[in-house]
């Protein structure tokens, strides 16, 4: 039996990246980092390390990450490892390990797409707030 899942949750490091290819499919690439805190056992120090980690989202689940997400967001990611090979421009062997995400969850605060429609609308209802020239002081 064989198994290959990733699971995290973490803050996103970049706004989402999303593209469409020329079959039409929306691939869309997370930066997501994730802390570690231990205790040292020799020093009792509290010591922290951060791991960063590639997230690639294929079809609706990149769309609606592309749409909802944004720097900082916190959310679950689901997948499995991918590691993909390739040589760049001066020949070099290149290889980028990244997790495909099959399921993906926001967690924490409203999404930045939220936080500005709430921020439009309460700057809409000020706007049709009357003020009267007798609330106007004059100078």
């Amino acid at each position: 039996m064989n198994l290959n899942k990733a699971s995290i949750i973490g803050n996103l490091t970049r706004d989402p990246e999303s593209r469409k290819l020329p079959s039409g499919q929306t691939i869309t690439t997370l930066g997501v980092a994730t802390n570690h805190v231990w205790r040292d056992a020799k020093s009792q120090e509290k010591k922290k390390s951060v791991e960063f980690h590639n997230v690639v989202a294929w079809g609706k689940l990149g769309e609606i990450c592309a749409q909802y997400l944004r720097k900082a967001s916190k959310v679950y990611v689901e997948g499995r490892l991918q590691t993909r090979t390739w040589e760049d421009k001066s020949g070099a062997k290149k290889n980028r390990t990244e997790i495909v995400a099959d399921d993906l969850i926001m967690l924490g605060h409203l999404s930045a797409k939220k936080d500005e429609q709430n921020e439009a609308k309460k700057e809409e209802e000020l706007a049709k707030e009357e003020v009267s020239m007798e609330e106007v002081p004059v100078e």
